[in-house]
């Protein structure tokens, strides 16, 4: 009875508790609206004043608190918005909040400048911000391709679906001095060594920000950032919730110059819900589909080792032709040899072949066009979630997910066809506002990836050998001597000999086609086109930011990093046919910030020391200061240093190319492992030249860049105008370059100048030269009248003098210019919206380790105009990229981009 009595007794006490609790809780609700446009607002910070709780507004612009007591001071505040403090003494109604649209320039906060909170206006270095506004406005298909029109920025574009963004010099696709990082994950392929951010990563949807440092950022985001580095973040899903989806629909190749009209669909969806004020998820999912942009350069090209310059030819009147779009056709033999053996078997015919072979008679196979081996199918699918749970008011833990899958193409030392490619990044992160611990790894795995080159020379191969008394290129000798018998001239004899040669040669499109092909692309690289490349990647981070503590003296802030490759191609692409390969890297950054005159000038010092296994460790320091002269007004100078180990395939790649040519890494093990002590290699200068020389090798280190920028940052005109400018000098040093080696495989030097009796090796190696470049950059933001605004910019990059011969690959206009005009809102019910951007760029000659050659000026017109639908909070767009359908490449070897004309819907956006 007794153990009754006490049982019911807790019972009473629970329930008075819980009376007693919610007598002391009081819920507010309300909801937030435009006050210009009346327009619900969504992701509205509400907090109580003072305190950190506090909640956002969902997808209809409506909240609910908890208070314990009344009267409180609620705070209401968003991008875009001015700050709103509302009084609540009376919970029994629901609240009306019209929150002010802040139009000012320069005001919105930054985290990538210093990784800590700071308004745009006052970093000490250049920064771009893009927000979910700007990617919503944009005439842009993709939210990736806004960054093309950002000042100081160029995009190459491999493929509709795959463009490498990249500031001040050196670009191409895969850049490796530019870092990509989405949600805090690299977003590298660690083993392929090109960032996919247009594979993976976040839908438009889920893009909240986007925050773009161009030149040196290693200091505080380590090993990479010599040129740049972009942060993409995603959207909270406590703060941003509801069910949104994006539909577009457009065609392609509307003039059928290149490929036959096609549709184009990018179709996106977006679900996030917090339940209850502790959890919260979200899923995203994204599909692009479209007939690709084609690589159709067809101009003749004189390759030497990775290096080599446009001749003129075309197939029918250069028999050693070389397309740069043209696959199969690198395979070349001098005929001579056939025709020796001809000469030495009836030697009646020696003294008319002896007419003949006095020089090299060159040969290539006949090749195939890049619409013949690729599918012209470019599908990119990716999913993406994440659950948030909120272990305290303060400790945010998040688990997410990004994962996708698809068929582009990429160029690199050939043109790749990525063929069922996949890569998932996966993370834990805990977050509290001044630290975070987050650990994740990349998976990758090139599926059916093949490189377009090989493939087609090995296809070429299994149709008809090259080889042999029966071969391919004695067909064509005996055939071409045959002709010259007749009498025909050379070049006839040549086409006519290649016609006997080409007999029962596949094509294009047929069943003998197919079934040769996919043989070859499914076999693994040597004996066949296919990658096989699961590398994994592994990091562990945190950071500290102690300046609670140390405030009254300085705010500083601590980090570190550990990260671990695990390379795994199974000897395709890596030297780890014997077994997996392991990469150590660990970093550590610390920044101390200081104000004097009362915050007039603000000095920052900060500096990261790294270690990778393989190399001597490296430390990159950085010191900014911001000058306020007038109110919004800045000056900012800034000395920073970055640096790059080199990169995986720097280090271990291990691959044969179209061409003939191998690329090693410079680890010393590649030397020993060729035999280059016992059997020595020359340089290809030199081996032209007619005087073979042996290259020093000195040791292996990582590249590093020391740059110095001054910019003038400020709003004038009543604050209407926004001025941000620009200059830059930067020192490179142990560049990173290639070598092309040549190595007789007799051990013969003489042998060197007959390419079937030589190997020829492109080895990673620092240029022992020191590379200087500079630039500035200006641009303007004018709000003129009401929502109606003007942008300009205008950006220059210049390459210092370098040595004859020193390949830098910079790969910049010297000169870009862009202009945009906009409105998101004018009309009856500030419904309607447009926005125009024009980008001109200067000619400028390419550098590519597939490719070299002149890229002609650019100019494009990108255009959409828009209508808002506020009921469904709902947006129809009709766009065009490239609107006047110019076709233009930003490097050589890379598809002709024409015009892209769409209509989108987007459901609950705003």
């Amino acid at each position: 009875m007794r153990k009754r009595y006490n049982v019911f007794a807790a019972f009473i006490i629970s329930c008075m508790s819980f009376i007693t609790a919610n007598a002391q809780t009081v819920t507010i609700s309300g909801t937030v609206t435009n006050n210009t446009s009346k327009e619900i607002v969504p992701a509205v910070s509400v907090v109580v004043k003072g305190t950190s709780k506090g909640t956002y507004t969902n997808s209809n612009g409506e909240f609910t608190l908890k208070v314990n007591k009344l009267p409180v001071v609620l705070t209401f505040s968003s991008i875009g918005f001015d700050s709103q403090d509302i009084t609540v003494s009376d919970a029994s109604k629901s609240i009306e909040v019209d929150i002010k649209v802040n139009n000012a320039l320069g005001q919105e906060v930054v985290i990538a400048a210093t990784r800590a909170p700071s308004k745009i206006l006052e970093s000490p270095i250049t920064i771009e911000r893009i927000t979910n506004a700007d990617i919503k406005n944009s005439p842009a298909s993709n939210y990736y391709e806004i960054l093309g029109n950002v000042k100081g920025v160029d995009l190459t574009t491999s493929s509709l679906t795959f463009k490498t963004v990249s500031t001040r010099g050196f670009n191409g696709s895969g850049n490796l001095r530019f870092n990509q990082i989405v949600d805090g994950m690299d977003n590298q392929a660690p083993g392929l060594n090109f960032s996919v951010g247009s594979v993976i990563g976040l839908t438009e949807l889920d893009v909240e920000s986007m925050e773009l440092l161009p030149g040196a950022s290693s200091a505080l985001y380590g090993p990479g950032g010599m040129n740049g580095t972009l942060i993409i973040n995603s959207k909270n899903p406590f703060k941003f919730q509801g069910f949104s989806f994006l539909a577009k629909t457009g065609i392609m190749h509307t003039d059928q110059k290149y490929r036959n009209a096609s549709p184009y669909y990018n179709w996106s969806a977006r679900l996030a819900k917090a339940i209850g004020n502790k959890f919260a998820f979200k899923l995203n999912m994204e599909l692009v589909k479209a007939n690709d942009l084609l690589a159709a350069d067809d101009r003749n090209f004189a390759r030497t080792g990775t290096t080599g310059k446009i001749v003129p030819g075309s197939r029918t009147s250069d028999p050693n032709y070389n397309g740069v779009n043209i696959y199969g056709d690198e395979t070349s033999a001098d005929i001579r040899a056939v025709l020796s053996g001809i000469a030495a078997q009836a030697p009646f015919l020696a003294p008319f072949i002896a007419t003949l072979s006095a020089n090299p008679i060159n040969v290539s196979r006949t090749g195939y066009k890049e619409i013949d081996i690729v599918d012209p199918e470019t599908l990119n699918y990716k999913i993406a979630g994440a659950l948030h749970y909120k272990l305290t008011s303060k400790i945010e833990a998040i688990f997410s997910g990004y994962w996708g899958t698809g068929k582009s193409v990429y160029t690199g030392s050939d043109r790749y066809a990525l063929k069922g490619l996949k890569m998932g990044q996966y993370k834990l992160e805990l977050n509290h506002p001044n630290w975070f611990l987050r650990g994740y790894t990349t998976q990758e795995n090139a599926g059916e990836t093949y490189n377009s080159t090989v493939a087609t020379q090995l296809f070429n191969e299994a149709w008809k050998p090259s080889p042999g008394s029966t071969g391919w290129f004695a067909q064509y000798g005996q055939a071409y001597l045959s002709s010259k018998l007749a009498g025909a001239i050379d070049i006839d004899a040549h086409n006519q000999a290649r016609a006997i040669a080409d007999i029962g040669r596949p094509v294009p499109g047929s069943q003998q086609f197919k079934t040769i092909f996919n043989d070859v692309i499914s076999k693994p690289i040597p004996k066949g086109g296919k990658f096989i490349d699961q590398t994994d990647l592994y990091n562990y981070e945190g950071q500290y930011n102690l300046s609670h503590i140390t405030g009254s003296f300085a705010d500083v802030l601590v980090g570190a990093n550990y990260k671990k490759y695990v390379l795994n191609s199974r000897g395709t692409l890596f030297a780890d046919s014997a077994g997996t390969i392991g990469i150590s890297e660990f970093g550590a950054y610390v920044q101390v910030s200081k104000g004097f005159a009362q915050n007039k000038i603000k000095l920052s010092v900060s500096g990261r020391y790294d270690k990778n296994e393989n190399f001597s460790g490296k430390f990159t320091p950085r010191a900014t200061m911001v000058i306020n002269v007038a109110k919004n007004n800045n000056l900012r100078f800034s000395y920073q240093t970055a640096y790059r180990f080199p990169s995986t395939q720097n280090q271990w790649i291990n691959l044969a190319v179209g061409g003939g040519t191998r690329l090693i890494g410079g680890l010393p093990t590649f030397r020993d492992f060729y035999k280059f002590n016992t059997n020595p290699v020359y340089s290809l200068e030199s081996v032209i030249g007619g005087s073979p020389k042996t290259p020093t090798f000195s040791e292996f280190k990582p590249e590093s860049v020391k740059s110095y920028e001054a910019g003038y940052k400020g709003l004038i005109a009543n604050g209407k105008l926004l001025i941000d400018l620009y200059g830059y000098l930067g020192n490179y040093t142990d560049f990173i370059s290639s070598m092309v080696l040549l190595q007789a495989n007799s051990g013969n030097p003489a042998d060197l100048a007959d390419p079937s009796k030589r190997t020829a090796y492109s080895v990673s190696v620092n240029a022992p030269q020191k590379v200087k470049t500079s630039g500035y950059g200006l641009g303007i933001d004018y709000r003129f009248y009401k929502k109606f605004s003007f942008t300009s910019n205008f950006s220059s990059d210049i390459l210092g003098d370098l040595p004859v011969g020193f390949v830098s690959y910079f790969n910049t206009p010297k000169y870009r210019f862009n202009i945009g005009l906009s409105n998101n809102g004018f009309g009856k019910d500030q419904a309607f919206g447009f926005n125009i951007a024009y980008k001109w760029q200067d000619k400028f000659f390419y550098q590519g380790t597939f490719i070299t050659g002149n890229i002609e000026a650019v100019q494009t017109v990108d255009a959409q105009i828009s209508y808002k639908i506020p009921l469904s909070k709902s947006q129809l767009r009709i766009g065009a990229n490239n609107l006047l359908n110019q076709y233009y490449r930003n490097a050589a070897g890379n598809p002709s981009i024409g015009g892209l004309y769409y209509v989108s819907y987007g459901y609950n956006i705003f």
